[in-house]
């Protein structure tokens, strides 16, 4: 009798799309059967093919049998073994024979597929063991956002390093910077380069341009090993079209809604998975959960969450239909997000899940038992585009546009944020961000600096799009490695030095990540001069930790006897100037330190004198019984 991996558990869990591990039992396992034979068992689901049959590479099509009543096929092929190539060749009710990579494979090359045991030495128990030990929005938390195939390249003009090449270089790179996550634009397997990632084909392999499975496991091991966070971009919004692919997988439409009002994603092209049938909410879910298990990855942000649960995203009026209430909202969308996010937390309660885009709703981080969405973590784009069109005015304007840096605090709380300066805020035209800024090269530099500690300061947690700690010029391109070579200027290896001083202060300094989602850990002190464009606010972490004092000038007046409130008296030390000549500024400060005197003001006990570099933030922390 030949082997099955799907039990009759498997087959209703699958329908009722409430199953986890689809990986486990679809796709290609090698396994060795009670008499001794080796070969692959091979399962799929196609409900409406005719066929469905086999095609190794050099073999002829073994053909695949079909369990009744489930739209499941399965069958073993004895004698294949690791690494043979595949595809699914599946025969339409029309009579058509269509070869398809597998949508549960674990490895791809080009359009076939290929049979991999995803075997792996893992080294990073201490990691996975701590992992989750302290809540997510007291942990220090920022996240350099990554695209494996331009960071760095074999050379000039080369192919893209691979996933073990990569793996020393990133390490490196991202300690000494401090970062504590890296956040991996998709890395499951996508055919057009130029989508970055974003349009999936194989949403249980990892992109076969980098290498193979084990390699991506030996790049998450070593950063674990190293101490640093992976999270991965996972993208169910939308899928590729390509024939090889999900679409019209069995000859109708089955991973995609049938309706073309859902079924097409109106900005990208692409295909939009019905998320009301249970079989796809099965392979989402199995989906998420095979890189968490198989590959320890540690979060995942899920991509495109606005277009996923409004039923009228970038849709005209009569290009949408209405929910069964009369609304907008997609239900089966929010119902699979629900399901997905309980399915992680109580899976793998270490691991974070993070919302990209912006909804019309509130609830995107509060408990699915609440009628939340469950995620941990939500991108704030609102304080992007605020503090960018704050920061790329001229700075004689900027005072008339006060409260577009202001604003932020009264609703920072509501949900548990994400700061986010990502690779979308560099291409498409927007050029980079060091380009972005106003003035001269010393202004444009300088504003730079002033946007990286304005994300740093505020409560939440930070994400950086590689490069822009570089300070580049041109616009990020996929196709090119980061302009490396900036770094032998000054100016750029300032900015740099910057960012990795911010991921310090951001882990050493409690006040800086507490408080991150917490109300009490944050204080207006000045919020009301628009007219010289400066702003003060306190950072709080627990019960005996120091606060922070941070006060930026939007303008690059040098402002002497600047006076600003502060709860407790004595010396407060200068643990950050944006100005500092080793960040590329003029200089100007306030010698290290100032001491409180001359009375109270705004609000609090005490006040500091401060002189305030131009275009610049300061970062004063308050003394210690030491130094009062």
């Amino acid at each position: 009798m030949a082997p099955s991996l799907l039990s009759e558990l498997d087959c209703r869990l699958f329908a009722e799309g409430a199953h986890r591990r689809l990986h486990e039992c679809l796709g290609a396992h090698l396994v060795r059967t009670d008499d001794g034979a080796e070969g692959v068992c091979f399962g799929c689901w196609a409900p409406a093919a005719e066929a469905v049959g086999v095609a190794v590479e050099g073999q002829p099509t073994r053909p695949l049998e079909r369990r009744p009543g489930t739209g499941l096929w399965e069958g073993f092929a004895p004698g294949v073994g690791e690494g043979a190539r595949y595809a699914l060749v599946v025969r339409t009710a029309d009579g058509r024979e269509t070869a398809k990579a597998d949508p549960f494979a674990t490895r791809h090359d080009g359009t076939r597929s290929v049979v991999d045991g995803v075997g792996y030495a893992w080294r990073d128990d201490a990691w996975m063991a701590a992992r989750g030990s302290r809540p997510v929005g007291s942990a220090p938390m920022s996240i350099y956002e990554v695209h494996l195939g331009s960071w760095r390249t074999a050379g000039e003009g080369e192919r893209p390093l691979g996933y073990r090449a990569l793996a020393p270089r990133l390490v490196e790179y991202v300690t000494a910077l401090g970062f504590t996550h890296v956040e991996l634009m998709p890395v499951t397997e996508h055919p057009f380069g130029g989508s970055w990632g974003y349009q999936t084909t194989g949403y249980f392999a990892p992109a076969s341009r980098y290498g193979a499975p084990a390699d991506l496991m030996y790049l998450v091991d070593e950063l674990h090993r190293a101490g640093i966070g992976v999270i991965l971009d996972w993208v169910p919004a939308h899928f590729a079209a390509d024939p090889h692919g999900l679409a019209r997988f069995d000859g109708t439409p089955l991973f995609e809604h049938a309706d073309p009002k859902r079924g097409v994603h109106p900005e990208w092209g692409s295909l939009v998975f019905d998320y009301g049938r249970p079989e796809v909410r099965s392979f989402l879910i199995s989906s998420a959960l095979s890189w968490l298990e198989r590959f320890h990855v540690d979060g995942l942000r899920v991509g495109g969450v606005a277009s996923m649960i409004q039923l009228d995203h970038a849709r005209r009026e009569g290009e949408w239909t209405p929910n069964e209430r009369g609304g907008r909202e997609d239900l089966d969308a929010v119902a699979l997000l629900r399901a997905l996010n309980d399915a992680v937390h109580e899976t793998y309660p270490g691991v974070v899940t993070i919302a990209e885009g912006s909804t019309p709703t509130g609830g995107v981080t509060d408990p699915t038992a609440s009628g939340g969405l469950g995620f941990s973590l939500k991108w704030d784009l609102s304080w992007m585009h605020d503090t960018l069109r704050y920061l790329e005015r001229d700075p004689v304007h900027r005072r008339y546009h006060h409260h577009e840096i202001t604003f932020r605090p009264s609703y920072a709380f509501h949900e548990r944020f994400v700061l986010p300066l990502s690779h979308d805020e560099v291409t498409h035209g927007k050029g980079s961000l060091l380009n972005r800024m106003p003035g001269d090269r010393w202004q444009k530099f300088a504003n730079l600096r002033l946007l990286l500690a304005a994300m740093y300061a505020q409560p939440g947690k930070k994400l950086l799009f590689m490069g822009c700690e570089l300070a580049q010029w041109r616009e990020w391109s996929h196709e090119q490695e980061l302009d490396w070579g900036l770094l032998d200027d000054g100016a750029h290896a300032g900015v740099q030095r910057l960012v990795g001083d911010l991921n310090r202060a951001v882990r050493e300094e409690p006040a800086m990540h507490v408080g991150d989602v917490d109300p009490g850990g944050f204080a207006w002190v000045e919020a009301h001069d628009a007219a010289r464009s400066v702003v003060a606010h306190l950072r709080f972490g627990a019960e005996g930790d120091p606060p922070i004092l941070v006060v930026s000038n939007g303008t690059p007046v040098v402002r002497h006897d600047y006076r600003v409130g502060v709860p407790v008296a004595g010396r407060w030390e200068e643990v950050l100037n944006t100005d500092a000549e080793s960040y590329g500024g003029s200089g100007v400060g306030n010698l290290g330190a100032v001491r409180t005197g001359a009375g109270p003001g705004q609000g609090h006990p005490q006040t500091v004198s401060l002189t305030l570099p131009p275009l610049a933030a300061l970062w004063l922390r308050a003394p210690g019984a030491e130094d009062r």
